[in-house]
């Protein structure tokens, strides 16, 4: 009985980690079909074939939106999303009001590079547990900017990831 509750209990905190293992690989084979259609896609307009231009364009409208699935599903598995359910029942905690920079608004995406004035030690988010944000490793912080939160990688200036509409 007693290894029955411990195989139990041990596939209980395997079964997530297995899914988001295999979420990440779905993301990444996403990712390699979407340039192996923008690949084919530019190999039809080199072409000059309307019907095979169509037709490419259609598959990488599709790759495209398996992606979005893909991240979405993921982003699911990994809990992304808690901080939204949380934000509902706690808006008093997210009512910080109009927060402005010395600088303007710009909507970054991962993988930019950003100025050092944007993530400053006056825009960290000290305590992002606080507000179910995941944790922030090593060189990472978390930012404000504007109403947007942003993980920034601090020794490169790489925004990580965005969270759109955090503070609304």
């Amino acid at each position: 009985m007693r290894k029955i509750i411990l195989l139990t209990l041990l596939a209980a905190v395997a079964t997530p980690v297995a899914a988001q293992a295999q979420s990440q690989a779905e993301v990444r084979r996403s990712q390699r079909d979407l340039r192996e259609e923008q690949r084919d896609l530019n190999q039809a307009y080199r072409s000059g074939d309307p019907r095979r231009i169509r037709d490419e364009r259609d598959d990488v409208r599709d790759a495209r939106q398996e992606l979005r699935e893909d991240r979405r599903d993921r982003d699911r598995a990994w809990g992304r999303d808690d901080w939204r359910g949380y934000r509902d029942r706690n808006a008093g905690l997210y009512a910080r009001g109009g927060w402005r920079a010395p600088f303007r608004y710009n909507a970054f995406r991962s993988g930019v590079r950003i100025a050092p004035a944007y993530y400053g030690p006056r825009y960290f988010i000290a305590d992002p547990w606080r507000y179910r944000l995941p944790p922030a490793r090593g060189y990472q912080r978390w930012v404000r900017h504007y109403d947007d939160v942003l993980l920034v990688d601090t020794r490169r200036g790489v925004v990580i990831d965005v969270y759109r509409g955090f503070w609304r």
